[in-house]
């Protein structure tokens, strides 16, 4: 969803009233201003903002110390988008009456929406002194929190707003959005399935549920937040995209084709819908047309598109056992969220490059995933596995270590490393290896070990 965040504003019709009642009509300087005044709160009750600005402006015409009429007048404004100008009447209805909480709070929407977050907590703050259990000013101070990246303030103003009216449909949403971003999922989940609870077809709620349910491992759940998301919205590729995603991790590769060609219908320029489908179709065994969506994936709206770095092997080494050993290992691949750089999408487009026995075309896509993602463990391993096959066992040992570094329990890395320093010689340092996979359970090694490792070690 595009709004995470939304600010509350003033309720204008509230306003209409405190500002009509709270001042006698004493205060104008002819009965004419209060027929002017009631006019413009009869205009902006009906939605007439700029023929209600007109008849507040004679207000001020006529009784230029009128804040209220400023105050309204900003708030008419502020309905037709104008928030620049309704600063400015806001500003003097401030620097007629600076005891007016309201003015503060609104003030500060104004200047949230146009993007001036910092300057919105003060004024919201400065509410809050005024008038300390407005339960409308923390969640609008939380919201503007939540923009500029300070979670911890937002969460708690949340949970202040939220401590006067626990079922705020606003300030639920918005605190399951900041609990996200604070990688707080369970408490996430929690808040968008009590929205839900209140308003069944509030469309966000399901998306952040769904969000939250990946991110927990529920992957049936998540697909069904996005069937429902999808009911009530039909047309957002998004929802459909993301169910696709979900269908991966549940291996329903079908099912997921069938979602990733819906978002690619409503939105032809979807690379992760072209990552995703690819992904599928890889595990379909259709690696041709894996391919052929992983190029889209790649080069769709990528700023980071170049040659990839050409690699130069060393000369073939051709031992049956040890292949035979290596190719019993199988890589555990599983869908991963595509990120703007597009690393995952050349990890999978390699994969199934090798399954074609397209091993230089496999290793230059792995050697980009690395190139954009220097933490990319696994794809580090499968460039290993690459090399080694293509007979390049020193730079598979590199790579290998490169895995191990990033993922101190990569069992299946230590295996392999294990067998390829056995075969080349270091013998300890091998078995040292091949000892540290049996650890992390990777069983196979002990037989290797069993096998190999059985006579005295050789000085490495």
């Amino acid at each position: 969803m595009k709004n995470r965040f939304t600010f509350m504003k003033t309720s204008f019709y509230l306003i209409i009233l405190l500002a009509c009642f709270s001042q006698p009509h004493s205060v104008f300087a002819q009965r004419s201003a209060a027929d002017y005044f009631e006019e413009g709160n009869t205009k902006a009750a009906k939605g007439d903002f700029p023929d209600a600005i007109q008849a507040y402006s004679q207000v001020i015409a006529l009784n230029p110390q009128h804040a209220p009429s400023f105050f309204n007048r900003g708030l008419a404004k502020a309905n037709l988008k104008d928030h620049r100008g309704a600063n400015a009447d806001y500003d003097q209805a401030i620097l007629l009456n600076p005891s007016v909480a309201m003015y503060y709070q609104s003030r500060g929407v104004s200047k949230s929406l146009q993007e001036d977050h910092r300057a919105a907590i003060m004024d919201f703050t400065k509410a809050l002194e005024l008038s300390p259990d407005d339960a409308k000013s923390y969640y609008n101070r939380g919201v503007s929190y939540a923009k500029t990246q300070n979670h911890r303030n937002a969460l708690s103003d949340l949970d202040k707003a939220l401590s006067y009216n626990p079922d705020d449909l606003a300030a639920l949403y918005a605190r399951g959005n900041c609990k996200q971003d604070l990688q707080d999922f369970v408490g996430s989940l929690a808040d968008f399935s009590r929205v839900i609870q209140l308003s069944p077809k509030r469309i966000g709620a399901y998306v952040g549920s769904g969000l939250a349910k990946i991110e927990l491992g529920d992957y049936q759940g998540a697909a069904a937040d996005y069937t429902r998301a999808i009911e009530i919205n039909p047309d957002d590729a998004g929802f459909y995209n993301k169910r696709g995603f979900a269908k991966n991790k549940i291996d329903d590769y079908k099912g997921a084709i069938m979602d990733f060609d819906k978002t690619i219908q409503l939105d032809p320029e979807s690379f992760e819908a072209y990552y995703g489908r690819g992904f599928s179709k890889g595990k379909l065994n259709d690696q041709r047309g894996a391919i052929l969506d992983l190029n889209k994936a790649i080069e769709l709206k990528n700023m980071n598109v170049g040659d990839p770095k050409k690699i130069v092997y060393s000369t073939k080494l051709t031992r049956e056992i040890l292949d035979g050993l290596r190719n019993q290992v199988k890589e555990r691949v599983k869908i991963e969220n595509l990120t703007a750089e597009r690393a995952e999408a050349y990890y999978i487009r390699g994969i199934n490059k090798t399954s074609i026995g397209d091993k230089k075309g496999a290793i230059d896509d792995f050697t980009t995933a690395v190139e954009l993602n220097p933490t990319y463990s696994n794809a580090y391993f499968a460039r290993a596995m690459s090399r080694s096959s293509n007979g390049d066992q020193m730079g598979a040992i590199l790579d290998f270590t490169s895995s191990i570094k990033l993922r101190s329990d990569f069992s299946e890395a230590y295996y392999l490393r294990g067998i390829l320093k056995n075969s080349l010689g270091a013998v300890n340092e091998g078995c040292l290896d091949l000892s540290k996979a049996g650890e992390l359970g990777y069983q196979q090694a002990y037989k290797v070990i069993s096998s190999y490792c059985t006579t005295p070690a050789s000085a490495d």
